[in-house]
């Protein structure tokens, strides 16, 4: 047989795609990264959208899980210009009467909720403790842990609905700090395991914060490339891969892509019973984006806001799980959940000298064109009055833009899937490596695996263990910690 032209192709380069690269290739293979886009990154991108000067991150802003993901600290990130900038406040969540809770010390967070901070401590301590025992496993696909008791207690809390967690307090600002935190998991704060996103950004908040990247998201992608070409590795943009056909001859194919891509472009190769539980595999909410150039900072009620990377608008726990129960409902309501980030507060180089950026998005029904500008900028302003008035220009994106942007957003879905009960362990189809497809030598490394969306290149690492074990016989390197 002729030898392959690579040992290994990775198609797509999201921060997934990007660690399955340089796992592959710092284990001595030849590795080729091809991207659709003529820019490197997936979700890590950084662009002008709405006038010169003023730089937009497309889609991730705030990296809670980057600093902290066990594959990539053990990389010489900063070596390629990584800078993370670190918001005294990571989290703010305003209400009505002009106060807010704050996600930020585990001291200062329970300082700020009143009667609930005893019962705060008491919850969070703990696995903010234990974290370093339990990160491995939390960020992994189902496995037997290494801390079983530690995961175990994490497991207890981090498994319920977050409106049965909330029940441990008695006083709106605790409640409504953890379904801000909860509504990142897009889907209704009933069900079951809606609490485990929630209390991990709450951990990653206690333990340093939520970090940016100086200079926007896209400086995270351009340190992950530059890594992975100093390792020997190549690059190819501008080539969208429709059919495996357009592929070198390769032993290992890893598909940084969603079960509707994987099957549009490998389909025909895979057995019937994989390709039924792939279109079996569920979507959820989409998102709708603003992002806006301002003259000056947003003016929020609320001092703490000044000091915070991010701003949860949602009001009382009651109102986000109305709002976040209608939008999967496939309805919009008139005061969504809106996530709102900051960069220019803290980061001069996102804006010219005394102006400002903001980013915010609120969730939708899967595939809407509505246009929720209108019901995004009333929650910014119920906040923080005169919001408008310091407004110089808006980009919008709704979920069709978002998909056309990038085609794993699937009708808006930047979680790559829904990361509910009957996803959550077993995405994208239940076998027993969910990174191997039914094909030898082809594997899925994207959110569309465990343990889901985020920016933490934990589905790329794992993938790549998987094809370096199954198809080169050999070892993964170790995470940090390990």
């Amino acid at each position: 047989m002729s030898k392959p032209t690579y040992d290994a192709v990775v198609v797509g380069s999201g921060p997934n795609g990007l660690a399955a690269a340089i796992v592959l290739q710092q284990a001595g293979l030849s590795v080729l990264l091809l991207e659709g886009k003529k820019e490197i990154g997936g979700g890590l991108r950084t662009a002008e959208l709405t006038l010169p000067g003023f730089h937009h991150d497309i889609c991730s802003a705030i990296h809670p899980l980057a600093a902290a993901s066990p594959f990539f600290q053990t990389l010489p990130l900063a070596r390629y210009g990584l800078e993370y900038i670190m918001p005294p406040v990571a989290a703010a969540h305003p209400f009505d009467d002009g106060t807010a809770a704050i996600a930020a010390s585990l001291a200062d967070t329970a300082a700020s909720l009143g009667p609930d901070a005893d019962a705060y401590e008491r919850l969070l301590g703990p696995l903010v403790a234990r974290w370093p025992n339990i990160a491995n496993d939390v960020l992994a696909p189902l496995h037997f842990p290494q801390h079983p008791l530690d995961m175990a207690r994490f497991g207890r809390s981090a498994l319920l609905p977050a409106t049965a967690l909330a029940r441990r307090f008695t006083d709106e600002k605790a409640k409504g700090l953890l379904a801000g935190m909860a509504a990142h998991s897009i889907q209704p704060l009933s069900n079951l395991t809606t609490s485990a996103i929630g209390l991990v950004l709450l951990i990653a908040a206690h333990r340093g914060g939520w970090p940016m990247p100086k200079g926007g998201s896209q400086s995270i992608a351009d340190a992950l490339l530059a890594h992975f070409v100093a390792l020997g590795g190549r690059v190819e943009t501008g080539t969208f891969v429709h059919s495996l056909a357009q592929l070198p001859s390769a032993r290992a194919v890893l598909f940084d892509v969603t079960p509707a891509q994987l099957l549009q472009i490998a389909g025909h190769s895979l057995s019937g019973i994989y390709q039924w539980q792939l279109r079996r595999y569920h979507y959820g909410m989409g998102v709708f984006k603003v992002d806006w150039a301002l003259a000056e900072p947003i003016p929020f009620a609320a001092p703490e806001c000044a000091q915070a990377g991010t701003v949860h608008l949602g009001n009382t726990l009651a109102e986000i799980v109305t709002s976040e129960q209608a939008t999967a409902n496939g309805q919009h309501p008139g005061k969504p959940f809106v996530l709102l980030a900051q960069q220019s507060l803290f980061d001069t180089t996102r804006a010219p000298a005394g102006r400002h950026t903001a980013w915010a998005y609120c969730h939708v029904p899967n595939g809407s064109r509505v246009d929720m500008t209108a019901a995004i900028e009333r929650q910014v302003e119920r906040f923080a009055p005169g919001f408008r008035e310091r407004i110089l220009a808006r980009h919008t994106f709704d979920t069709a833009q978002m998909e056309e942007y990038n085609p794993n957003y699937v009708g808006g879905d930047i979680n790559g899937g829904i990361l509910d009960i009957s996803q959550l362990f077993t995405r994208p189809a239940l076998r027993a490596s969910p990174y191997r497809t039914s094909q030898r030598g082809l594997y899925l490394c994207s959110s569309a695996t465990p343990p889901g969306g985020g920016v933490h290149g934990m589905c790329g690492y794992y993938a790549a263990r998987r094809a370096l074990r199954d198809v080169f016989r050999l070892p993964a390197p170790p995470l940090y910690g390990q």
